[in-house]
C-alpha cells in the first residue's frame, strides 16, 4: 500500500510537471498581405494550405487591428506591447522618403533603446530567443536585434529588399543579409523559403535541449519588389501581372509556415507550441496585388483595409480548435499574451496598453479585451468605441461608422448621431493630447498620396 501510494504521488508530480510546462512560441509575420489573400479568409484563388490548416486547429480572429497601418510603426507597437504613439513612433522610417528637416533619417530612425521588447520579457523566464527576416526597427548598431533581447538573429535590418541574393551592393546598405551581428552575405535560393530553413536549425536545437524558445520570424512576404520562383507562378496559370505574382509569393510564404508546423509535429512539440500567424497592416493593392475585401482602403489608411488584418492563434489544451473569436483585439496584446503564457507574473507588465487575450478567448472573460483603440499620422487619426468608428481626415470633415452595419465604411452617420460624434471627436483628441511629438518625419507630400490611395480604394461607387 505504501509503494503504491508513492507511485500515485510520483505520477500526480509528472502530470503537474506536464501542465505546468512553459510553452514554446512561434510568432508567424506576414508583411503587406492582403485581408481577403487566404483561403482561410474565403479566397478561392489563393493556395493556402498549411495557414488554413492553422486556422482549423485554433482560432480566427475576425476583428484583429494592428497599432498603425504602415510597417515601422505597426511593428514598434507589437514588439512593445504599447501604443507606439506614446514614445514618439508615429511615422514610418523608410530612408529617403524622409523630410529635410526630419529629426532623423537613414538608420537613427528606430526603436527607443529604453522600451522593453518582447524578446526582453520572455528571456526573463528562460526562453531561448531568435528573429528571422525583416527588422525595420532601427538601423543602427544599438536597434539591433541582439541589443533588443533576441539570442540569435538572421535577416536584414531595413525594410524591403529582393526575395533574390544581390549581385551588386543594394541601394539601401540596411537591406543586406546579415547573420547575428555584423557577419553580412547574401542568401543562396529565394529568401521566404531560406527563412524558414533557417528557423528550423533553432527550433531542433532548442528542442533537443529543452529549452523554451520563442522564435520570431518576420516574412518580408508579400512586400514588393515583386519576386517569385517560375514554379509557384506556374502554379497559377490563370492570373496574370501583380495578381499572379503576389499568389507565388503568398504561395511560398504558405510554404515556409507549413514547415515550421511541420517540424513542430515531426519533434512532438506541437501541443506545447503557441504558433501565432498574423500580418503587419493592410495589404498596399496599388503597389503588390493584394486584395482587403470586402473592406475598404489598403496600407497606409485609417480604413479598415489599412489597419485590419488576418490573426491566427492555436495553442492546444487552451484554445477551442476550429474556432472564431469576433470581438475586437491589438497586435500589443501579443506581449502580454506570450508573457503569462511563459509564466511571467502579472505586476511585471507595466506600462503597457496589451492585454492577454486567452481568458477573453475561451470565455473566462465575457467583456471586450479592447472598448477603445486608436489610430494617428499626422492630421489624420482614427478611433474605435465599442463597435463605432470615428475616422479624422485632414482633407474634409470626420466621419463615424457603426461597424456592425458597415464594415466597408460607405454610411456617415455623424449627422444622424451628433452627440456621439463631437464626443467621440472630443476624446479622440483627448488622447492625442497624451502623446509624445513624432520622432521623424516623412515628406509631407505622403499625405497627399495617402489621402488618394484612400479614395481610390474606398468602394463607394462598388456595387458588390
Amino acid at each position: 500500500m505504501k509503494n503504491l501510494f508513492v507511485l500515485i504521488c510520483v505520477i500526480t508530480s509528472l502530470q503537474v510537471g506536464v501542465a505546468q510546462e512553459q510553452p514554446n512560441i512561434v510568432l508567424l509575420f506576414a508583411d503587406d498581405a492582403g485581408y481577403a489573400d487566404f483561403g482561410f479568409q474565403g479566397s478561392t484563388v489563393m493556395k493556402t494550405p498549411n495557414l488554413d490548416k492553422l486556422a482549423k486547429q485554433g482560432v480566427r480572429f475576425t476583428q484583429a487591428y494592428v497599432t498603425h497601418p504602415t510597417c515601422g510603426p505597426s511593428r514598434a507597437g507589437l514588439i512593445t506591447g504599447k501604443s507606439q504613439y506614446r514614445f514618439g513612433y508615429e511615422e514610418n522610417n523608410v530612408p529617403g522618403f524622409m523630410s529635410a528637416v526630419s529629426a532623423a533619417d537613414g538608420a537613427e530612425m528606430g526603436l527607443p533603446v529604453e522600451e522593453v521588447t518582447m524578446a526582453d520579457y520572455l528571456k526573463k523566464q528562460g526562453y531561448a530567443t531568435a528573429f528571422y527576416g525583416k527588422w525595420h526597427l532601427g538601423g543602427a548598431d544599438r536597434f539591433h536585434p541582439l541589443k533588443r533581447g533576441f539570442d540569435e538573429f538572421y535577416g536584414f535590418r531595413g525594410g524591403a529588399r529582393d526575395y533574390f541574393p544581390y549581385e551588386a551592393e543594394p541601394t539601401e546598405s540596411l537591406n543586406k543579409m546579415e547573420r547575428n551581428f555584423g557577419l553580412f552575405e547574401e542568401h543562396t535560393g529565394y529568401l521566404t523559403d531560406v527563412l524558414a530553413e533557417e528557423s528550423l536549425s533553432f527550433i531542433e536545437r532548442k528542442s533537443k535541449s529543452k529549452t523554451p524558445f520563442f522564435a520570431f520570424l518576420s516574412f518580408n512576404a508579400v512586400h514588393t519588389p515583386m519576386d517569385a520562383t517560375e514554379e509557384d507562378l506556374n502554379q497559377f496559370p490563370s492570373l496574370s501581372g501583380k495578381r499572379k505574382i503576389v499568389a507565388a509569393m503568398t504561395l511560398a510564404l504558405d510554404r515556409a509556415a507549413g514547415k515550421i508546423m511541420n517540424k513542430l509535429s515531426e519533434l512532438g512539440i506541437a501541443e506545447n507550441t503557441i504558433v501565432v500567424f498574423t500580418n503587419d497592416n493592410g495589404g498596399p493593392s496599388d503597389k503588390n496585388g493584394s486584395d482587403n475585401s470586402p473592406l475598404s482602403g489598403i496600407k497606409s489608411t485609417h480604413l479598415e483595409g489599412g489597419i485590419r488584418v488576418p490573426f491566427l492563434m492555436r495553442w492546444p489544451g487552451h484554445l477551442k480548435p476550429n474556432t472564431t473569436y469576433d470581438q475586437p483585439i491589438s497586435t500589443f496584446d501579443l506581449l502580454p499574451t506570450f508573457y503569462l503564457a511563459a509564466g511571467g507574473p502579472v505586476h511585471d507588465l507595466k506600462d503597457i496598453d496589451g492585454v492577454d487575450i486567452v481568458p477573453f478567448v475561451n470565455g473566462k472573460k465575457t467583456e471586450r479585451p479592447h472598448e477603445v483603440l486608436f489610430w494617428k499620422r499626422d492630421a489624420r487619426a482614427a478611433m474605435r468605441k465599442g463597435d463605432w468608428k470615428l475616422v479624422r481626415f485632414p482633407d474634409r470633415p470626420a466621419q463615424l461608422f457603426y461597424l456592425p452595419d458597415d464594415e466597408r465604411e460607405l454610411n456617415d452617420l455623424s449627422a444622424s448621431e451628433p452627440g456621439r460624434f463631437k464626443q467621440m471627436y472630443k476624446e479622440l483628441f483627448a488622447w492625442e493630447a497624451t502623446l509624445e511629438r513624432p520622432r521623424w518625419l516623412l515628406k509631407k507630400s505622403y499625405e497627399k498620396a495617402d489621402i488618394d490611395r484612400m479614395d481610390a480604394y474606398w468602394h463607394k461607387n462598388d456595387e458588390n
